[in-house]
């Protein structure tokens, strides 16, 4: 796991609290809310496979 996949996360959470701001305040409720819930999709696909990875890393030191 690199540092650029956290700099990732950090820009995104950044995109997607400005433009549900901007949504809410114009009156989008619904659309800020699918917003976040792309952000949170995008994040996790990205997450998905590092967590994957621990799993099997901690199978492996416990399988005998």
């Amino acid at each position: 796991m690199t540092i650029q996949i956290i700099f990732k996360i950090g820009a995104v959470g950044i995109i997607v609290s400005l433009l549900n701001q901007v949504l809410k305040h114009s009156g989008r409720d619904d659309q800020a809310y699918l917003v976040s819930l792309a952000g949170l999709i995008i994040v996790l696909s990205w997450i998905i496979p590092y967590v994957y990875q621990l799993f099997s890393d901690i199978n492996g030191l416990f399988d005998f």
